[in-house]
């Protein structure tokens, strides 16, 4: 009988079995002064303030790059965005570059890399954000006013404007062309960049998850009117006065005592999500499980991209908006 080794295919389970992300990203990034989930100098340019970070999740690390929010994804993707090269390409390199010998059975395992290159135990992390406010600018006003708030209604919700932020003491990269405005929740900052990458929107942001907004103005009324997000409470709060917002339309935000303050503060409880598919599918779920209503921009609105209230009111106004709700028997 023939004996022989079994070849190995060469895949990222493969190789991660072997040696962990932690090598592979040790191994590869150009400066070895990174720390898990601290920001750090991205590897993909030159650039002043750092904006580029390594963080844990699930227990993978992930990469992301607050700059450039094509830049983002596992060890994998890093090595190949670095070298901007294919994925198969990617992972023949780390093959290569770690002698370990998959793909021509050579294996000649550089053991100097992988021990010096043990991760290191991870502490937990808690997000500190520290914010430099400034006088709002002329186009950040504009913004808003078009959503039919004014100076004085920014002020009322703790809305500012932003000169610098900095994560867990260190500089966060904020490119100067973008409108950027931060939401302060007692000592927390939630910032946000309307026109950046969806992903990077709400970057950084440390409020807890069942923070809401507009929480005292649903006491004792018959429809407490459940928002998504700060703007639309702002701009429904206008035509109806006993509206509050949750940070997402994810479920994390309705904790027992949120659910237990809404139930007895309001005979009714209408959700309002976006009117795309993931907002209708959230409205249902959450609304099922807490014996919620909700009610939604109609959905004949998203051909015209709007999906939720404040972008309703900012192209038809809040007279629109206010016969919608008459006609749904809610004003």
């Amino acid at each position: 009988m023939i004996k022989g080794v079994k070849k190995e295919q060469l895949s990222a389970k493969t190789i991660l079995s072997k040696i962990s992300d932690y090598d592979i990203f040790m191994y590869y990034m150009p400066s070895k002064n990174w720390k898990i989930n601290q920001v750090t100098y991205s590897p993909f340019r030159n650039e002043n303030n750092p904006s580029f970070l390594i963080n844990n999740k699930h227990n993978d690390l992930l990469f992301a790059d607050f700059s450039d929010g094509s830049k983002r994804g596992n060890c994998f993707d890093f090595v190949r965005m670095l070298y901007n090269i294919s994925y198969d390409s990617a992972l023949k390199l780390i093959d290569k570059d770690f002698g370990l010998g998959i793909l021509n059975g050579e294996k000649n395992l550089n053991v100097h890399i992988i021990k010096e290159n043990k991760r290191p135990e991870e502490p937990k992390v808690y997000t500190f954000i520290q914010a430099v406010t400034r006088r709002f600018t002329q186009e950040e006003l504009d913004y808003w006013n078009s959503y039919h708030q004014s100076e004085q209604d920014l002020r009322a919700n703790n809305i500012y404007s932003l000169q610098k932020v900095y994560l867990n003491r260190q500089l966060f990269s904020l490119k100067d062309t973008d409108l950027r405005f931060g939401y302060l929740y007692g000592n927390s900052w939630k910032i946000y960049r309307p026109f950046v990458d969806k992903k990077y929107k709400w970057v950084p942001n440390n409020v807890p998850v069942t923070t809401m907004d507009g929480k005292k103005d649903v006491e004792n009324c018959r429809i407490a009117f459940i928002n998504k997000s700060k703007k639309d409470y702002m701009v429904m709060k206008k035509i109806y006065p006993y509206c509050c917002a949750v940070q997402n339309e994810g479920i994390g935000c309705f904790s027992p005592e949120n659910v237990k303050y809404l139930k007895d503060n309001s005979d009714v409880q209408v959700l309002s999500f976006d009117n795309d598919e993931a907002g209708v599918k959230n409205s249902q779920s959450i609304t099922k499980q807490f014996d919620f209503e909700y009610l939604n921009v109609p959905k004949r609105f998203l051909s015209e991209g709007i999906t939720d209230w404040a972008d309703w009111a900012k192209k038809y106004g809040m007279d629109a908006i206010e016969e919608y709700l008459k006609e749904k028997q809610l004003l």
